[in-house]
């Protein structure tokens, strides 16, 4: 009963995160922009945007230059979530990848460094009057569940160690729909619930940024408004 209840959940989550995911990078592509507005000093050259983005995707450039304690605590929260999730790839992968397998002790490492870079995050918001007062009740709970997902995962690590052989054979299961038991570790069944809570939330939530850079006009155009004529793309009328 909880092996089916768990794989049933997690395709449920699956589905709503690919599908709003999906739907919500193609209201972004289709959404008109209607005003060449970079924001300055700007690149004049398309390549030189689509650069800019990049440094703001790799370095979080505008946050560097607004707030260097944001940009920090952020810039680790991010480099850590991605060794993180490489390691979780041991999970998904046979025989594992091998750097995946390199990435096992840094992912380890990465695992506290992700939890305190979300923690100082979450102390800035509740500290700083200014910040308490433009975070609503859910950029605090979304912080807070990103906390619990990294503080059970560190706990199914350090504290109470779980069956991983028994675990990855389960979400390979899930992905050939042939299911494997799922070990009743409470610690994991928490830890699994809260990442599929997560998953379920993401494309209604302000971490839709993940995508949503890549289509921002401040910053994927280029300033060259002077040397080409910038002819919008006018909104679809229906009949």
């Amino acid at each position: 009963m909880q092996t089916t209840l768990y794989a049933v959940i997690f395709y449920v989550a699956a589905a709503i995160f690919a599908g709003g995911l999906g739907l919500r990078v193609w209201q972004y592509a289709r959404t008109p922009v209607p005003l060449k507005i970079p924001t300055t000093p700007a690149p004049i050259t398309r390549a030189g945007a689509t650069f800019r983005v990049l440094r703001e995707v790799t370095v979080f450039e505008s946050l560097f230059k607004s707030n260097k304690w944001i940009w920090l605590f952020g810039w680790i929260f991010h480099i850590a979530l991605a060794l993180v999730l490489v390691r979780h790839l041991r999970y998904f992968t046979q025989p594992v990848w091998t750097p995946v397998a390199l990435a096992q002790p840094l992912g380890i490492y990465a695992g506290f460094a992700m939890v305190g870079a979300l923690f100082a995050l979450w102390v800035r918001r509740v500290a700083i009057s200014r910040m308490r007062y433009i975070s609503d009740a859910f950029d605090n709970l979304i912080l807070l569940l990103l906390l619990a997902i990294g503080a059970t995962g560190l706990g199914m690590t350090f504290i109470a160690k779980t069956d991983i052989v028994a675990l990855k054979g389960f979400f390979l299961g899930l992905m050939t729909f042939d299911w494997q038991p799922l070990p009743a570790d409470p610690l994991l069944l928490s830890h699994l619930a809260l990442v599929a809570l997560l998953m379920v939330v993401f494309p209604f939530t302000k971490l839709l940024h993940a995508p949503g850079v890549f289509f921002s006009p401040s910053r994927n155009q280029a300033d060259d408004a002077r040397e080409r004529r910038y002819a919008p793309r006018p909104l679809t009328s229906k009949a």
